[in-house]
């Protein structure tokens, strides 16, 4: 799974409504002023390649989720990956985003306060982000395309029990998406600082050289009850699905999730065992 080490890796935080309250990242974002209090608050990144430190560090797995060394609580982030294009001006400010590719992805984060930067919670090593290896071509990023019928959900698998993670929810729930998501992520990237919990994103990108391709993870979803109050421990197997709601419905999906029979068409599934470092 070392398919994207040469991409550019971001997330989008804030996309979904109520994930940060759950989270218990409000209060990192209290500083933060945008122009819609209603739209995402910002983009951090996870891995930047040739970058020194660990957002150099290739975090990216399809299969398994390792644990940090210290002890901390982590929790899944059930999100939709973005495979992306990216376009620049002769100043090296992006002038396009062209999503090209989606599918389940893991924004894995630890719970811990007191951390000054968003990603310091996402990238603590290899194998602590997950991304499906069944990803679906995108007809067109606008309304009517193949991303319309589309929701995504997340169970945790422990003790032979199968628990709902994150709700069931449709991708046209994301607070921003199609344009309206692109055309604010261009924007955010060239224009976002050094503020808060936010980094300057457009700085690391010229410095990465202007990659070419992103793997952009455009929000977590909200939790069950379940999902906001587990953490993750050694043993315990995460599936986010990522599926085709003219093809399945809760009921059937949670048999197939049970079973493991997630190999289907219309799922981008990400099944990852949790395993200590």
């Amino acid at each position: 799974m070392e398919l994207y080490k040469n991409y550019v890796g971001f997330g989008i935080a804030g996309n979904f409504a109520l994930h940060l309250e759950q989270a218990g990242e409000i209060e990192d974002f209290k500083q933060i002023v945008t122009d819609d209090p209603n739209g995402p608050k910002g983009i951090f990144p996870f891995y930047v390649p040739g970058r020194d430190g660990y957002l150099g560090t290739y975090p990216l797995s399809s299969d398994t989720i390792i644990l940090p060394k210290e002890e901390c609580n982590v929790q899944i982030e059930p999100e939709v990956a973005l495979i992306c294009d990216i376009t620049y001006d002769s100043n090296g400010k992006i002038t396009q985003i062209i999503p090209q590719q989606f599918g389940a992805y893991n924004d894995c984060s630890l719970r811990k306060e007191g951390i000054p930067k968003i990603s310091l919670k996402k990238n603590w090593g290899p194998s602590s982000k997950g991304i499906s290896s069944t990803l679906f071509p995108i007809d067109r990023f606008v309304e009517g395309g193949v991303m319309d019928t589309y929701r995504i959900a997340s169970f945790l698998k422990r003790d032979g029990n199968t628990m709902r993670y994150g709700e069931d929810v449709q991708l046209l729930g994301y607070s921003y998406f199609y344009q309206k998501l692109t055309d604010w992520m261009v924007n955010q990237i060239n224009t976002q600082g050094d503020t808060g919990p936010l980094e300057p994103i457009g700085t690391y990108i010229k410095d990465a050289g202007l990659p070419a391709q992103a793997i952009i993870s455009i929000g977590a979803t909200r939790y069950t009850h379940f999902g906001e109050t587990t953490f993750l421990r050694e043993g315990d197997e995460i599936v986010v699905v990522v599926y085709d709601s003219n093809l399945y419905c809760m009921n059937p999906l949670l048999m197939m999730v049970n079973k493991g029979e997630l190999n289907a068409p219309g799922i981008s599934a990400l099944t990852q065992r949790v395993v200590r470092a």
